[in-house]
Parts: C-alpha cells; sequence; structure tokens
C-alpha cells in the first residue's frame, strides 16, 4: 500500500489513547513532500492560531534502536493541545507520525529529523494553516527546534510568540553534552529567532537539562519548574501556555 494512513490510531493501542474533543477535526495537510496529520479547531476567523508542534515522537525504542513507526506514544503535547481553551487550535504531528509515504525513510525521525526537507515541509504545512492570520507556536522536545527553524526560514509568517515545553534549541550542543550520535543530516539553530518567545523546561528533566536551555535562553524568557520531568509536572503552567 502506497500509503498507511493511521486516522484511528489512538484506538488501537492503550499507550496511544486520547480522544480529541468533538471541536477538532481530522485534516491531513499536503506538501510538496510529506503529509502531515493534524486536529484542528478552527472557530474564530479573527483571532490568532495557536499551532502545537509535536516532539520527535517514538523515534527509539527503549533497547536506543531505531523504530519503523515515529508516531507518539506519550500524550503529553495533546493532552495540552486538546484542552486548550482558545478558539483556534492546531495540533500539528511532524513528517512520518500517524501518515507515511513512500517518502518516508527512517533517517526523517533519526540524524535527519530536523534536515531541509522537513523542515521545508512543516514550514508549507504552518504557512497553509496559517495564511495571512497571526499564530502562536508551541512546541515540545524536539518540536521546538524544529519550530524555531520555521520561524527562521519563514519570515512571512505572523509569529505573535513562540513557547517552547521541554524544548531542544540546539541539538549539536545536546548531543555533545549528553555523548549521544551527531544528528549529521540535521540543520542548527545558531541563534534564536527574533521574536516574543517563552521557555519552560523542568528541573528533573533528564532528556533536555535545563541547564542547556539556561545557557542558551534569556532569563526573562525561562521558567524553570521544580520537580517537573520531560513530559510531566507542567499541570501548574497550563494557564500561562494557554494565555500566550
Amino acid at each position: 500500500m502506497k500509503r498507511i494512513c493511521l486516522l484511528f490510531l489512538f484506538a488501537l493501542c492503550g499507550c496511544y489513547t486520547i480522544s480529541p474533543p468533538p471541536s477538532f477535526v481530522y485534516q491531513e495537510i499536503k506538501t510538496d513532500t510529506y503529509k502531515l496529520a493534524s486536529w484542528q479547531k478552527m472557530t474564530d476567523p479573527s483571532s490568532a492560531i495557536r499551532i502545537y508542534f509535536e516532539g520527535d515522537g517514538y523515534a527509539f525504542n527503549h533497547a536506543g534502536h531505531p523504530t519503523s513507526d515515529p508516531t507518539p506514544r506519550g500524550v503529553f503535547l495533546r493532552k495540552i493541545a486538546f484542552n486548550d481553551p482558545n478558539p483556534n487550535v492546531v495540533y500539528l504531528a511532524r513528517p512520518c507520525q500517524y501518515v507515511k509515504d513512500d517518502q518516508c525513510s527512517q533517517k526523517d525521525w533519526t540524524t535527519g529529523r530536523f534536515s531541509q526537507k522537513i523542515v521545508s515541509s512543516v514550514a508549507q504545512a504552518v504557512t497553509s494553516v496559517a495564511g495571512k492570520r497571526n499564530v502562536v507556536l508551541i512546541a515540545y522536545s524536539g518540536g521546538a527546534l524544529l519550530s524555531g527553524l520555521v520561524i527562521e526560514q519563514t519570515p512571512q509568517l505572523h509569529v505573535q510568540e513562540w513557547v517552547t515545553l521541554a524544548g531542544l534549541l540546539n541539538h549539536e550542543k545536546w548531543t555533545t553534552e549528553l555523548k549521544l550520535p551527531p544528528l549529521k543530516d540535521s540543520l542548527d539553530l545558531q541563534k534564536l529567532p527574533n521574536v516574543k518567545q517563552l521557555h519552560l523546561i523542568g528541573d528533573k528533566d533528564k532528556t533536555i537539562p535545563y541547564k542547556m536551555t539556561q545557557a542558551l535562553v534569556k532569563s526573562k524568557d525561562l521558567i524553570v519548574i521544580v520537580k517537573a520531568t520531560h513530559n510531566s509536572g507542567f499541570e501548574q503552567y497550563y494557564s500561562t501556555i494557554y494565555q500566550q
């Protein structure tokens, strides 16, 4: 089969299970390369659109080996997105998550997860959703770096604010510090985009240590959450996220 569309993946496995509210509609966004899965709630044409960028998903298994399907097993970002009370909310999956086609290869969620091909596809998807309207970009984990690259390469986007949650902001520093294999097929951010921004990270995050983010972000733009990990402990800041 040329394309395997995992529209009903939420119901197939307990680890994926979370049902979007009825107000969210599944939309498959076609770009020049990949198809991207999204769930969208659009109720006010005059308000900004809040776009949630998913993280790297299930890119590696517990043994550290690349998987055959990077679709997220965790529900951290989906829960936040699906409970966002704002009128226009989009949960945007990464290329090859939920939807696969012949363009997808293992490199797309391993060494090339931030390749020009990936960045261009996501930028095209975001632009098609946003049009000329203001956007707030909220990004989790590796989605932070991807969204930063999208901002950098898409100056026509009207970015009202950029919010990251447990976000990766520079993969070279990350792989070097944690002694991980380099992402040799990926682009990197050499400086943060010049937009209004807020970065939230947990002091118990072992995946992306908060001191790494602290070294890259202005103190006024950073919140270090006590006892929060990479995907838990952010509940007290949900209202902050929703008000951005």
